[in-house]
Formats: C-alpha cells, structure tokens, sequence
C-alpha cells in the first residue's frame, strides 16, 4: 500500500524549479541542481541545503513549497552564511566590501572589470583588447589564430 501511495506522490514533480532567476532541473538532488546557478559549486550547494534544513540528496522537483522558500533565503543572505574566504568577490573595486556574486551578475561585473582595465590602459587590458594571452603565457609557437601555422624556410 505505501508504494502506491510515494508512485502518486512521484507523479507530482516539478521538472523545472526557479531559484535566484536560475530554471533547475527538477530530476537532480538538491545539491547537483544547485550547482546550475553561477557561483554556486557543489560546497556551498551542501551548506546551503544543511542551514535550510533540506536534505542535500532529495529530489529538487518534489520538495514543498515551504523547503523551496527557505532555500531561497537562505541564498539570498548567503553573504551573512559563508565565511569570507568562500566568496567569490572579495575586496570589490568601487566598495571595497565582500560580495557573493550569482546568476547574470557574474557575466555583468566580469564585464565591467575587462572594460575598466581597458579604459586605464593596463596590461592585461592593452592584451584584453588584442586578442593575446593575459596570464604570462607562452605564444611563440601556442595561441595562434588563423590560416598560416608553422615555420617558413627560406628559399635556397
């Protein structure tokens, strides 16, 4: 009888759950579908799923309501929950402040932060702009682009 009664109760899923302007996947385990929202990897997916009270292995799509609300508040004061070492924006540039950046703001401030570093003329703009390696790397025979790849030889 009691399996008939948890095969209704799985007919009710909700394939796709929206948390923090984020579409997850209602088959995956609390923890996993987390992890779709930017910023979000698989550690803070875990605490946040322990300080909502909501097993990290249950299925997203057949939670209640009331878990799928505390898990959104929970990661709407995620900043007060993780230590500061944890988060992703740390010592921001205009603030100075320690932030937690998710979802569509990550691709907004990383934008942001390439074109401040145009507009001062740094390094790692001035290579941002060219097309070049930024990080040191090596580019005389890695990174190259376009038809012509190889060695011209003189002609005897």
């Amino acid at each position: 009888m009691a399996k008939k009664k948890e095969n209704s109760e799985q007919d009710e899923i909700k394939h796709i759950v929206r948390i923090a302007n984020t579409d997850l996947e209602g088959k995956k385990s609390v923890q996993y579908s987390l992890t779709g929202i930017k910023g979000i990897n698989r550690r803070i997916a875990r605490i946040i799923s322990d300080r909502s009270n909501v097993d990290p292995t249950a299925t997203i799509g057949y939670l209640e309501d009331e878990k799928i609300d505390s898990l959104k508040k929970t990661i709407e004061e995620i900043e007060s929950i993780l230590p500061t070492w944890m988060l992703n924006r740390r010592k921001d540039l205009l603030t100075g402040d320690d932030k937690h950046i998710l979802a569509t703001e990550i691709l907004l401030t990383k934008t942001e932060d390439l074109n401040t570093l145009k507009k001062t003329r740094s390094y790692r703009g001035v290579r941002h702009e060219r097309g070049h390696k930024v990080r040191g790397q090596r580019t005389r025979s890695s990174g190259r682009k376009g038809l012509t790849v190889g060695v011209k030889r003189k002609a005897k």
